[in-house]
């Protein structure tokens, strides 16, 4: 402020604020902070509308990334009845089992149960060395101490021709998944 009130006043009417407090510079116009930048309304509606396309178009690709279906949804549910075993054999300290039910095509344990789709078929269920793959039932043996049974499963998706081999590490009873058959 320059501490003229008449000034003030001019400089006011004539779009300008008076000069800074040091002196220096010239004066500020009130235009020209109008023009510093920002963005319209406009301009933000249209990068919610382009965002709101790209998003509606990677909807559908998520979803299906998402969505458990067929030999994915069988592959799945075997892990979690595994997973659910083992929980359940450390957790109450005592043994758990996985009960397959190869002709039925099902398998249950820890509380979960899952179902061998139409188009999967059984090529391989060894358990300790030993093929079930005809048998009524095969039992896989969860202990304690988060050990388990040998166990190896090969599935084979007939309708789109892929394989995996689900095993039992049987030192940490972890499944893993894999497309390799060796």
């Amino acid at each position: 402020m320059t501490g003229n009130p008449k000034s003030e006043i001019r400089n006011s009417k004539e779009g300008r604020s008076p000069k800074p407090e040091n002196g220096d510079g010239p004066p500020i116009r009130i235009s020209d902070l109008r023009d510093r930048g920002g963005f319209t309304l406009v301009e933000i509606m249209i990068v919610v509308a382009i965002m709101g396309l790209i998003l509606a178009a990677g909807v559908p690709a998520l979803d299906r990334a998402l969505r458990k279906e067929g030999f994915r949804k069988t592959l799945s549910d075997i892990t979690d009845v595994c997973i659910e075993t083992r929980k359940q054999a450390i957790i109450n300290g005592e043994e758990a089992d996985i009960v397959f039910h190869p002709k039925d095509r099902t398998l249950s344990g820890g509380g979960k149960s899952a179902k061998i789709e139409d188009n999967v078929t059984i090529e391989m269920l060894d358990v300790n060395l030993t093929e079930y793959k005809e048998a009524e039932e095969a039992k896989v043996r969860f202990f304690p101490n988060g050990t388990c049974d040998e166990m190896t499963l090969i599935l084979h998706a007939v309708d789109k021709n892929q394989w995996r081999k689900i095993t039992l590490e049987i030192t940490t009873s972890l499944a893993s998944v894999t497309d390799k058959l060796q």
